[in-house]
């Protein structure tokens, strides 16, 4: 991913209530994480896309990839797009009850992403 990392806060009343932890890559800012202590209508969406999106522009960044999972994403420009990750499980039953569900998981996951393409707000190329 990336060497540096973008932190996002917001305040309310001076002390520190939601973040949003980026990694910045060479050409990719990464969002990975958000957190709250308080719930403000809205402020997920102003600290993990649009102020990452500002700060990618601002940085010449080509790219700006909100992570996983999220419909939501649709309606601010984002188009569903596969993801990755890589773990290590000590437990082998464990690792093969994990890697079963993936397998399963996987051809769910396409599906639902071909029906997603369908709604977004781009045209896609065939």
């Amino acid at each position: 991913m990336g060497d540096r990392v973008l932190l996002i806060m917001a305040k309310n009343a001076g002390r520190y209530v939601a973040g949003a932890l980026n990694m910045i890559g060479e050409t990719t800012l990464f969002g990975r994480y958000w957190g709250a202590i308080e719930h403000h209508p809205c402020l997920h969406f102003e600290l993990c896309y649009y102020q990452g999106i500002d700060y990618a522009i601002g940085q010449g960044l080509k790219t700006v990839e909100a992570g996983a999972q999220g419909e939501h994403k649709l309606a601010r420009g984002y188009v569903p797009t596969t993801t990755y990750s890589a773990h290590w499980l000590s437990d082998p039953n464990f690792h093969r009850a994990v890697e079963d569900f993936l397998v399963r998981e996987r051809d769910a996951v396409c599906r639902h992403k071909e029906a997603l393409e369908q709604f977004t707000p781009f045209k896609l190329k065939t």
